[in-house]
């Protein structure tokens, strides 16, 4: 079946109770798993993880097209949307996560083309109204607070500028949703336990994302925050969401 309960306020790993404890214990996890994290990617998705981003990139091209925009692709691991937003268009982009092993997978492919900067998502190092376009693929699922998240998000953001969340949810009942969460659940995380050494990771992955906010949830918790024009796109069979909000205007 699935969990329809609204998530509590932000990521709990098991055994985890704190936010302090979640945010530690995903920074853990994703540091284990830098080495084999595009490999295991690209296979558990069948490569549809290039073409999400690729597409939620393709959405965001008003922007990315315009010479004088800051972008900031936040929890950008190995830094893959980043490299696909700089694809579309000459806007700056930086990328930016709090596991320094994803940075230097991210740094490795860029060949210096990106800036990527060690980061805390709740605490950004950056001033207020900073960006054009703030991006996260993937990443907002694992904070530990998804609200001071979102404010955090909003106050780097320009007025008038843009929020890009891509995500997975939970499809929903039938029988190619249950056919997903057959696979999400059963089959990945042993396959990714086996190639990664990492276990609880890819256990974390189909948890985390069952008790996650679903499309229209979240974008409630975006209007509630200020965002405004939130709209959602939900792609492959209902198990990707991409949203995306503006700040106000002044």
């Amino acid at each position: 079946m699935v969990e329809t309960a609204a998530p509590v306020k932000g990521t709990r790993p098991l055994g985890t109770r704190t936010e302090a404890e979640a945010s530690q214990k995903v920074r853990e996890m994703f540091t284990q798993i830098a080495p084999k994290y595009d490999l295991l990617n690209h296979l558990l998705s069948l490569q549809l993880d290039r073409l999400w981003r690729a597409r939620s990139a393709r959405l965001l091209a008003t922007i990315l097209k315009r010479p004088d925009a800051l972008v900031l692709d936040l929890c950008c691991g190995t830094g893959d949307l980043a490299l696909a937003l700089a694809r579309v268009g000459p806007a700056r982009v930086i990328g930016a996560d709090f596991a320094h092993p994803m940075l230097v997978q991210a740094m490795a492919k860029s060949a210096a083309k990106i800036p990527f900067l060690e980061a805390d998502a709740l605490r950004l190092p950056f001033a207020d109204s900073s960006f054009d376009l703030l991006t996260a693929a993937f990443g907002f699922r694992n904070l530990a607070n998804y609200e001071e998240g979102l404010r955090e998000m909003m106050r780097v953001l320009k007025p008038g500028g843009t929020l890009g969340i891509l995500e997975f949810t939970e499809p929903p009942e039938g029988l190619l949703g249950n056919l997903y969460r057959w696979y999400f659940r059963g089959v990945l995380p042993r396959i990714g336990g086996i190639l990664s050494g990492d276990h609880d990771a890819y256990t974390y992955l189909p948890r985390s994302v069952s008790r996650f906010f679903r499309p229209a949830q979240l974008k409630v918790l975006m209007e509630s925050v200020g965002f405004t024009s939130v709209q959602y796109r939900v792609w492959t069979m209902g198990t990707v969401a991409f949203h995306t909000a503006q700040r106000t205007k002044l």
